[in-house]
Formats: structure tokens, sequence, C-alpha cells
């Protein structure tokens, strides 16, 4: 039987602009597109994990807002349930500490990049969202 995972992604809006995270070549699904975060440790809300994951990640403080998309998606090395939420920079700019490439794109360009599975559900939400 396969592992669930539990994952948070935060969708930082600056200047109508949202934030994009390429992973690296050792990671899982090397060098695919996703919305930074990480996983849920026990005890954790969602909200605390994905505060927590972007301070690690990134060293940026945020607000996190309305809830976007959970999407669960079956990889070969687990199941992946991945909660997205809108979120705003408080302080800080986001810094490369995991990713190999940030990005800023505005909601209709977000398709033009390889995002892992579990992210697009949440990008196709997005842009029914924001785009008008």
């Amino acid at each position: 039987m396969k592992k669930n995972i539990h994952v948070v992604g935060a969708v930082i809006i600056e200047n109508g602009k949202i934030l994009c995270a390429q992973r690296g070549a050792t990671k899982t699904l090397a060098y695919t597109w996703e919305f930074p975060g990480g996983k849920i440790e026990e005890g954790e809300t969602p909200q605390t994990a994905l505060k927590r994951e972007i301070d690690e990640e990134m060293n940026c403080v945020i607000e996190i807002g309305d809830a976007i998309e959970t999407t669960i998606h079956e990889y070969d090395f687990g199941i992946v349930h991945l909660s997205t939420f809108y979120c705003h920079l408080l302080s800080g700019k986001p810094e490369l500490t995991e990713h190999v490439a940030i990005s800023w794109l505005s909601p209709d360009e977000l398709t033009s990049l390889d995002w892992a599975p579990a992210d697009i559900p949440a990008v196709h939400k997005i842009q029914q969202d924001l785009i008008r």
C-alpha cells in the first residue's frame, strides 16, 4: 500500500503576479514547477505547516488567505494530498534555498510551465479565479 503524504502549497501573489518555484535535479519530480510549501508535520494545521515551510524554504513570512484547491494525486512514490492557499508576503523576499529557480508569472502565463501533476488542478482554479 502506498504512503499518504499530506502537503501544502503557497500561491503567493504580489503585484498581480504569482510565485512559481522549480524543483532541483536531486528532488523527486526534478525540474517540474510547483507552488512552494511542503509536508504537514504531525500536530500541525495546514496553515501552520505552510507558514513554517515558507519561512524555512524561502526565508519569508506570509499571510495565508483563502483555500484554493485540495488535490489527491497518486505518484509511484506515494499518494500526495496537496492543499493550496492564496498568500501574500508580509516580510522578506523569496530566496532560493530548496529550489533551482523561481519566477513571477501572471495567471494567464501559468500554463507555460511544466507543473508537477498535483499542482495542475490548482493552476486551473487560479486561472478561473483571477483571469477575467
